[in-house]
C-alpha cells in the first residue's frame, strides 16, 4: 500500500524485511560490475615535480632587474611556447606517444597538450607580483613514460625561463646601447652649437652684464681722465710754443727768417689744441655753455691771425736759421717734438677708449636678445645632457643585469622534486568505483523496491484496511504457518477482506 497513506518508521522496517532483497541484489552486482570495470579501462599513471621561483640572489637595491613582467604573464607566455608544435612533436616521436591508437599528429599534440597540466602555487606571503612555484603533472598509460616526460616538460621550462631572460636582458641592453649613441651625438652636436654661441657672443652672455657696466664705467672713468690729460698737455704745448715764439722774437734780425717760419707752426698747434678742446667740451655741455664759447672764439680769433700771416720762408733758409738756433731754443723745440707724441698717444688711447666704450655699449643694448638666444641653446643641451645620463645610467644598470643574468644569479627556476615514479594508477581507482557501484546499485534497488511496493495492493494491517475502505476493522484472521493454499493467496488479495498476518485474535469494532 505505498503511496496510499502515510507510513510510518514500523511500515518502513516491515518493507525493508520483506523485501530487502531488493536493495542487496542491484547494490552487489553493481559493485562487482564497477570492480570488473576497474580491470578494463586502461589506467592513467600522472608524474608530478615541483618547480621553485628563487629570487635574485643580488639585492634590486644593487643591482635592478630589467625583467619585470609579472611572473604569472611570463609562466603563461612561456606554457605557450612550450606547448607549441615545434616543442612537443620532437618529444612526442622519441616516447612514441599514442602511437599505437591510429591518431594522427594534430590529435597527438592535442592529447598531450590535455594531458599536460601546469598548477600555479598562490601564497599571501610571496613577495608582490610574484609565485612562490608551480607544479608540472603529465598523465600517461605507462608510468615510466609519465616520468620521463614530466621531465622533459620541466627541462624546457627551466631552460625557456633562462634563455627568455638572458634574451631580454641582452635585447634591452643592445637596445639602449643604440639609443646611447644616437643620445651622444646629438649631445655632441649640441654642445658644438653651445660653443659656436659663447665663441660668437663672447662678454654678451647672461652673467656678464654687471662685468661689461663695470668696465663701462671704468672705460668712462678713463676716458674723462684721458681728456683731462690731453687737455693738459695740450696747454702745455701752448705754453712752450708761446715760449718758442717769445724767444724766437728775441733774437737778432738775421734768426727773423726764422720767427717767421716757426710762428705759422705755433699757431698750427694751438689751433689743433683748441679744436681738441671744443670737440671734448661739446661732448659734454650744449653749444650755449660758457666753457665752449669762449673757446669758439679763441678758434676764431686764432684762424683770422693764420689767415693774415705772411707765407713761411724757404726750407734752405730754415736749415741755415736751425743752424744758428741757441741751444735753449733747441730744447724747447725736443720739449715740443715730445709733447706732440705725447698729445698724439692720448688721441690714439682715446680712439682706443672710444671704440671700447661703443663695443660695451653695444653689448649692453644686445644683452636681452643674446640673452634669449643663449638660453633656447642652453635648454636644448640641457635636455641632450639629461638624456644622454639618464641613458648612460640605465644602460649601466642593463650591463650589470645582462651579466647577472649569464652568471644565473638572477631569477631562476628550481626544482624542488624531481618527477616521480607514479606506483599506483590515478585512475580508475577501485576504491571509488566501488563506493560508485554501491551507491548506484542502491539506488537502483530502492528504485525497484518503491516501484514494487507502490504497485501491491495486498492489505496488511488494520490501517491499510482503513485507508482503503473507510470502514471499522471486525476482527483479524492469522495466517497459519504452512498451510497457506491457493484460496487463502487468493482470499488474501480480495480489497477489504485480507487481515493483517500476526493477528491471531478476533476484534470486534464499531
Amino acid at each position: 500500500m505505498l503511496g496510499h497513506r502515510t507510513l510510518t518508521p514500523e511500515d518502513f522496517v516491515a518493507i525493508v524485511k520483506r523485501r530487502g532483497w531488493m536493495l542487496i541484489v542491484p547494490t552487489v552486482v553493481m559493485m562487482l560490475l564497477a570492480f570488473a570495470i576497474t580491470f578494463v579501462v586502461p589506467p592513467k599513471f600522472i608524474s608530478q615535480t615541483l618547480v621553485l621561483v628563487e629570487e635574485p640572489k643580488v639585492p634590486d637595491d644593487y643591482v635592478k632587474p630589467v625583467v619585470d613582467q609579472d611572473l604569472s604573464g611570463r609562466l603563461a607566455s612561456m606554457q605557450e611556447q612550450i606547448l607549441s608544435r615545434s616543442r612537443l612533436q620532437p618529444i612526442i616521436e622519441r616516447f612514441n606517444l599514442y602511437g599505437n591508437k591510429g591518431m594522427g599528429m594534430d590529435e597527438r599534440l592535442d592529447r598531450v597538450r590535455k594531458d599536460i597540466d601546469i598548477k600555479i602555487i598562490h601564497s599571501d606571503i610571496s613577495r608582490a607580483g610574484g609565485l612562490p612555484g608551480f607544479f608540472i603533472s603529465f598523465t600517461s598509460s605507462d608510468p615510466h613514460i609519465a616520468q620521463q616526460v614530466c621531465g622533459e616538460i620541466t627541462s624546457l621550462f627551466v631552460s625557456e625561463n633562462l634563455e627568455a631572460r638572458e634574451q631580454t636582458a641582452e635585447g634591452t641592453t643592445d637596445f639602449l646601447k643604440s639609443q646611447l649613441e644616437d643620445a651622444k651625438r646629438n649631445l655632441d652636436e649640441q654642445d658644438a652649437k653651445l660653443a659656436s654661441f659663447q665663441m660668437a657672443n663672447a662678454g654678451r652672455l647672461p652673467g656678464e652684464e654687471a662685468t661689461n657696466l663695470n668696465m663701462l664705467s671704468s672705460l668712462n672713468t678713463q676716458m674723462d681722465a684721458a681728456t683731462q690729460a690731453l687737455g693738459r698737455l695740450e696747454q702745455d704745448k701752448t705754453y712752450m710754443e708761446a715760449m718758442l715764439a717769445q724767444q724766437l722774437r728775441d733774437l737778432p734780425p738775421a734768426d727773423t727768417a726764422v720767427s717767421a717760419k716757426q710762428t705759422p707752426q705755433a699757431q698750427q698747434a694751438q689751433l689743433d689744441s683748441l679744436l681738441a678742446q671744443e670737440a671734448d667740451l661739446t661732448s659734454r655741455y650744449t653749444p650755449d655753455y660758457p666753457d665752449v664759447v669762449e673757446v669758439r672764439r679763441k678758434i676764431s680769433e686764432l684762424r683770422r691771425q693764420m689767415a693774415a700771416a705772411p707765407a713761411p720762408a724757404a726750407p734752405s733758409t730754415v736749415t741755415r736759421v736751425n743752424r744758428a738756433e741757441p741751444p735753449n731754443v733747441q730744447q724747447l723745440r725736443a720739449q715740443l717734438r715730445a709733447q706732440d707724441q705725447a698729445i698724439a698717444a692720448k688721441r690714439a688711447e682715446q680712439q682706443s677708449l672710444a671704440q671700447r666704450i661703443s663695443e660695451y655699449q653695444s653689448r649692453i643694448h644686445s644683452s636681452p636678445e643674446v640673452q634669449e638666444q643663449f638660453k633656447n641653446i642652453t635648454r636644448d643641451y640641457q635636455t641632450a645632457q639629461q638624456f644622454y645620463d639618464d641613458l648612460l645610467k640605465k644602460m649601466n644598470q642593463s650591463k650589470m643585469a645582462t651579466d647577472l643574468e649569464r652568471r644565473q644569479q638572477g631569477e631562476q627556476f628550481r626544482v624542488m622534486d624531481e618527477p616521480n615514479l607514479p606506483d599506483s594508477p590515478s585512475f580508475p581507482k577501485k576504491g571509488i568505483f566501488l563506493a560508485g557501484g554501491f551507491a548506484f546499485g542502491f539506488m537502483v534497488g530502492l528504485v525497484w523496491l518503491g516501484l514494487t511496493e507502490y504497485r501491491d495492493t495486498a492489505m496488511r494491517s488494520e490501517r491499510d484496511v482503513w485507508a482503503f475502505t473507510k470502514l471499522p476493522t471486525l476482527g483479524v484472521i492469522s495466517l497459519l504457518d504452512g498451510s497457506e493454499t491457493a484460496d487463502a493467496a487468493e482470499f488474501q488479495s480480495r480489497p477489504g477482506a485480507q487481515a493483517a498476518a500476526g493477528k491471531p485474535l478476533m476484534n470486534v469494532g464499531g
